[in-house]
């Protein structure tokens, strides 16, 4: 009999840490399904947002490629534009400088050779920047400096008239010159500046 109450003791104490032992691994079964339905949730959850922040990258590397494409052909145009605004200051300096050595006088003292090649410089830049331009020179200005760029020779061949007699044509030119060559280093400036 004792070795019965030991066996009956033994087996009621393995029953009840058996039984807790179950419960206890039970309890955490369900913890741990709801755990994984809660992870399972977050998951489908986050491969939605991955999905959509997916998207979301390649329309923003989208955009991002366009705008370095635009940027690319805004630097073209403005390597050409500084490059051109650059050889017509440079020309206008050089037509300054001529125009300036015989300032004092009219054309009619200067190389004829000089005085085209002077034409041929304003009537690119008039051409080519009448934009920058608009508002710098006034009509009379810009009708005066077109004229010369057109018409040359009509500045060694012309009279003086009661007006020039003060103030010859050159001066008239050079001073629109100088004028439109500070419009281009201004207008380069801010351009390099951007």
């Amino acid at each position: 009999e004792e070795i019965y109450d030991k066996m009956a003791c033994w087996c009621q104490t393995n029953d009840k840490e058996k039984t807790k032992a179950i419960s206890d691994a039970e309890a955490r079964v369900e913890d741990l399904t709801t755990t994984v339905e809660e992870l399972t949730a977050s998951s489908s959850r986050l491969n939605t947002e991955i999905k959509n922040l997916e998207k979301e990258v390649a329309k923003n590397q989208d955009a991002l490629d366009k705008a370095t494409a635009i940027r690319e052909k805004q630097l073209v145009e403005f390597n050409a534009e500084e490059k051109d605004l650059l050889q017509s200051v440079s020309a206008l300096t050089s037509a300054i400088v001529v125009l300036s050595k015989h300032h004092g006088g009219a054309l009619v003292q200067l190389d004829r050779r000089n005085v085209l090649t002077i034409a041929a410089t304003v009537q690119h830049a008039l051409q080519r920047h009448a934009s920058l331009l608009q508002g710098v020179l006034t009509p009379s200005e810009f009708r005066a400096v077109s004229a010369f760029a057109q018409a040359p020779q009509d500045y060694f061949d012309a009279a003086p008239t009661f007006k020039q007699s003060y103030a010859p044509q050159s001066s008239e030119i050079f001073g629109i010159l100088r004028q439109m060559k500070e419009t281009f280093e201004a207008n380069l400036d801010a351009s390099q500046k951007e």
